[in-house]
């Protein structure tokens, strides 16, 4: 089932899929918006998956420039290994001859009786009992007003500054799409790419950041309604802030790992 935020289409050449944008996979000031950065490594993703028929194991992109909506993103998949159980996979993504992102990844499985995790869930409470939370934009019709979002832990929004700097980094969110379609590898993706929703509730004010890359390591894919997206914040110097996630299912299963760097931006209302 393809990722509830986008439908790739294909071309006749299997290499080559695309991405038309629109409002819906952008983020950003009106007038300003770009594509968010977790749409292109998901799509990415997708685009291997269907490629290369395998499962990814982990993904990661290097953010290089923007793509604005009405733009059609290219994503060539180029397979430089492919073995019995791991493909070696990487995709360009551009729009026309501007490179936009460069996604390197490893697919596959291999047989095997372990099944173990060492990551805890958080105790937090259940979605239903946590408040409804925007983006600090708000719903503007963007990629965020898509996903449906509770606060489990810390803050979010716009009114971190009255909060104070957290004690640990660390932000919990519960996620799902607003659609209630079934969670895949390309939407935790997109989940991921939160990581710098969390610089402001760490530093205590109305800051965010954006990324300059974006990688996730997948450890499986449960059917669960609601993600919970365990955010940390590991520190912030020089104009960048650095942190990681943890995505796991209603009922603790660890899905996925992810974690970015990204330039840190103080925001102002309407900006």
């Amino acid at each position: 089932m393809p990722t509830p935020f986008f439908a790739l289409t294909a071309t006749h050449n299997p290499h080559r899929w695309y991405l038309p944008l629109n409002e819906g996979l952008c983020v950003g000031p009106a007038g300003r918006s770009f594509m968010f950065g977790g749409v292109g490594l998901a799509a990415a993703i997708q685009a291997m998956e269907r490629t290369c028929e395998r499962p990814v194991v982990w993904a990661t992109a290097q953010y290089l420039s923007y793509a604005r909506p009405g733009q059609v993103v290219d994503l060539d998949v180029w397979v430089p290994a492919a073995g019995h159980n791991t493909t070696q996979a990487r995709v360009i993504g551009h729009v026309g001859e501007k490179e936009i992102l460069t996604v390197n990844a490893a697919l596959g499985s291999r047989p095997s009786t372990f099944s173990q995790q060492w990551v805890e869930a958080p105790d937090v409470p259940r979605p239903e009992d946590c408040p409804s939370t925007d983006h600090w934009r708000g719903d503007d019709g963007g990629l965020h007003g898509q996903i449906d979002m509770r606060l489990a832990r810390g803050h979010y929004g716009f009114n971190m500054g009255a909060a104070g700097p957290s004690p640990d980094g660390r932000l919990i969110l519960w996620m799902k799409p607003r659609g209630g379609q079934d969670i895949d590898a390309a939407t935790l993706a997109i989940f991921a790419d939160h990581v710098p929703s969390g610089i402001g509730n760490a530093l205590g004010v109305n800051a965010g950041g954006n990324s300059l890359d974006n990688t996730i390591r997948i450890l499986k894919i449960v059917p669960t309604e609601w993600v919970l997206c365990d955010i940390s914040i590991h520190g912030v110097h020089g104009g960048f802030g650095h942190g990681a996630m943890r995505l796991l299912s209603e009922d603790g299963q660890l899905m996925a790992t992810a974690s970015q760097s990204a330039i840190v931006r103080l925001h102002e209302p309407n900006q």
